[in-house]
């Protein structure tokens, strides 16, 4: 017979088991620098120095004004896309591509990719890869989860169809608006070789970002740095 006692060291305990899976799923899904399977890269680890400038979500409006910047101080970047956004505006696809740019995938819809089934892994992805294809963007495609967050499904998928995975180490803007000084600032600061940096300049919340695009490229050129795409950064690893 179960007495009242161990009845409630049972409970307890099997609240506590639960609390760590929990725990561990959480710090899982947000783990910057490991995924359950797969590639995946946040920064590469060399001497050199080089950085690779990215770009999460659009395209939309502001895409000459970030391609006159980034042409202006001969600089190439990486795209992470939206899918949905890349459709509905594939002549900014194909400007990008045109000026020496690369794009990503950074899913359909920028939905988080956790608890999610492998059909909508799937559609996500390829949906987006016929559109960035269909841009003229040509080998390898890189993948970022929107927010950074994965969990099983993801990092399966992804693994399966020999995918890469492409965080950040360096994110002066994510989920907040200082102003374009203080990104130029932490930018500088943080960079290292081999780092990726992650910018949002899309939306009118990416404003203080446009702003700081020229100033924090000058800034990282000034220490020494060179810009490349996220290809070309692991190719070097």
């Amino acid at each position: 017979m179960i007495t009242h006692g161990r009845r409630v060291l049972v409970v307890a305990l099997v609240a506590a088991l639960l609390l760590l899976v929990g725990l561990g799923a959480y710090r899982l899904m947000n783990a910057r620098t490991f995924q359950i399977a797969g590639q995946l890269t946040a920064r590469v680890e060399i001497a050199e120095k080089v950085v690779a400038l990215t770009f999460d979500d659009g395209p939309d409006e502001h895409t000459r004004e970030i391609l006159d910047v980034l042409e202006a101080e001969r600089v190439r970047a990486t795209f992470f896309v939206v899918g949905s956004s890349l459709r509905d505006r594939p002549q900014d696809g194909r400007a990008l591509v045109a000026a020496g740019h690369q794009l990503a995938n950074h899913t359909y819809t920028h939905r988080r990719m956790v608890f999610v089934t492998p059909d909508t892994v799937a559609d996500e992805v390829e949906r987006t890869d016929a559109l960035i294809r269909a841009a003229g963007q040509r080998g390898d495609i890189a993948f970022r989860p929107p927010t950074g967050k994965k969990l099983l499904t993801l990092p399966l998928y992804l693994a399966g169809h020999d995918r890469h995975t492409v965080m950040w180490d360096v994110e002066p803007d994510s989920g907040r608006t200082p102003g374009p000084a203080q990104i130029v600032s932490e930018v500088r600061e943080q960079v290292r070789p081999g780092s990726i940096v992650l910018l949002h300049p899309w939306y009118g919340s990416g404003a203080n970002t446009r702003a700081a695009l020229k100033g924090l490229i000058e800034a990282v050129h000034g220490q020494g740095y060179r810009f490349v795409t996220v290809s070309e950064l692991l190719a070097l690893s």
